[in-house]
């Protein structure tokens, strides 16, 4: 079969491997489409910025490289292990990809997407998504109803980072929020937000292409280059600033003016990942007692709520999801590093 293989930095290949089989308590999957995360493109340029280690064996999955590509993935089930149930060939799903040592004290808190070991099916296992097969656990399945195709499915992972994110902030229906970055992950934030009823948010953008893809989905956006943020702010929350702010962009002014523009009390979530370190004045904090909050991954809920929101047509992805062939993934990773388009998703077979 066909997969994206990853050997090195900036060494990704499209070739042919053997077909996997299931294992017990295994099912496998005819891939559909698998998205290119950020993540990837961390893998791809600068492995050991993504915190991974391919010099060693994974120490929870074993797996070294080459690494099948691809966690953010859907696809239908065409054969099961040995003691598989509640599954059917047939079944469409997306996959919860996580891997986890079950012993950490993450582990021990039911904080699997904190494991301090933590591996992902498409970066450190024995499969992924871009390929035309792959085997995971039966476990680790979510099913698609009927009116959610797998094309949609595809992207339960990202809207599943951005849905644990919004339950990371605490914000409840009828609260404000400023969201940093209209990347994918912006995008589902936004989402995530209008699906559990708060309406009032701006989106601060500095790309015109990103605006103009999340403006026409509805939402309301800025330029914080060009425009005044605090100003905009202020307008939407009649001066009292945000309940809550989303990093989605990973870069440090997205904090700062986040901090900078916050209700006494509320909180800011970094749901991007940093290359780079920053500075900030921890005075910000003090004064509105305001908090830094993590959100890493997600649980199998945040699928599940996802999922349930996208079968009421709460996402839409007009305008900023595209297809590639497999044979194409290299170029479409050079084409999201250097800023061109939103989500682009890989058809696996």
């Amino acid at each position: 079969m066909k997969a994206a293989l990853f050997h090195a930095k900036e060494d990704l290949r499209v070739e042919d491997v053997s077909e996997p089989t299931p294992e017990p308590g295994q099912v496998k999957l005819r891939n559909a489409f698998a998205g290119i995360c950020g993540s990837d493109l961390h893998v791809y340029y600068s492995p050991e910025a993504a915190g991974l280690d391919f010099d060693h064996p994974h120490p929870v999955t074993g797996s070294t490289l080459p690494q099948i590509l691809g966690h953010e993935f859907s696809g239908t089930v065409v054969e099961l292990g040995a003691g598989v149930t509640g599954v059917q060939v047939g079944d469409r799903v997306a996959v919860w990809p996580i891997y986890y040592c079950g012993e950490c004290a993450a582990c021990r808190r039911g904080m699997f997407n904190a494991c301090q070991k933590i591996g992902f099916h498409g970066l450190s296992s024995h499969g992924g998504g871009m390929a035309e097969f792959t085997t995971v656990d039966a476990s680790k399945l979510h099913s698609l109803p009927d009116n959610v195709d797998l094309r949609m499915g595809a992207l339960v992972e990202p809207m599943a980072v951005a849905w644990h994110a919004v339950s990371r902030s605490g914000v409840e229906a009828g609260g404000s929020a400023l969201i940093a970055g209209a990347g994918p992950i912006g995008i589902g934030v936004w989402f995530a937000l209008k699906a559990r009823g708060v309406r009032n948010v701006l989106v601060s953008e500095p790309s015109a292409d990103r605006r103009a893809i999340i403006s026409a989905l509805g939402a309301s956006v800025i330029d914080p280059v060009n425009e005044d943020l605090g100003q905009a702010v202020a307008d939407l929350t009649d001066g009292e600033g945000v309940d809550v702010a989303f990093d989605a962009a990973g870069a440090g002014p997205a904090i700062t003016s986040s901090l900078a523009n916050l209700v006494p009390g509320g909180r800011v979530v970094v749901v991007a990942i940093h290359e780079r370190p920053m500075e900030f004045m921890p005075t910000q904090l003090v004064m509105g007692e305001t908090e830094i909050a993590g959100a890493l991954a997600y649980l199998p809920e945040d699928f599940d709520a996802v999922i349930e929101a996208m079968s009421r047509g709460v996402y839409d992805t007009t305008g900023w999801v595209q297809e590639v062939a497999l044979e194409e993934v290299v170029d479409a990773i050079h084409a999201l590093r250097g800023g061109a388009g939103a989500k682009i998703l890989v058809e696996a077979s």
